[in-house]
């Protein structure tokens, strides 16, 4: 059997020395943020949504999406934060079951999904053995 362990924390909370310490202890572990940054790639299907609905004026010289940029529109509008949720979030989720295939697949007994906070887990949380928040 294979345990799937959601784990959370908060900023400067000590989460990625537990990860280290999971990792070492040979549990592999999935990175919702490092997802999140790989999504939104250009020519993925986040990334061409995203230009569509925030336009260009977001965008870096060499094509890749300019975070601050986009931090600030959706840090001052929570619509538009909502908007670019239902784009990456689908895609961040399917990347992570995809992981969680792969783990299973090649045998591991514990597969840790390392999450933010503010991550809308729902649609995974119900596949989980155990749900740890380190503070």
């Amino acid at each position: 059997t294979m345990f799937l362990v959601g784990l959370s924390g908060g900023i400067a909370s000590g989460k990625s020395t537990v990860v280290a310490v999971l990792r070492e202890l040979g549990c592999a572990v999935i990175d919702a943020d490092v997802i999140a940054r790989e999504v939104v790639q250009p020519h993925l299907k986040a990334y061409q949504q995203i230009v569509r609905h925030f336009g260009t004026d977001i965008l870096l010289e060499s094509g890749e999406i300019n975070r601050e940029a986009l931090g600030s529109i959706i840090f001052s509008q929570p619509e538009k934060r909502q908007l670019l949720n239902a784009i990456t979030h689908p895609e961040i989720q399917k990347e992570m079951l995809k992981q969680v295939l792969k783990y299973f697949v090649l045998g591991y007994r514990y597969v840790i999904l390392d999450i933010p906070l503010l991550f809308e887990t729902n649609r995974l949380t119900k596949f989980m053995k155990h749900t740890v928040l380190v503070y």
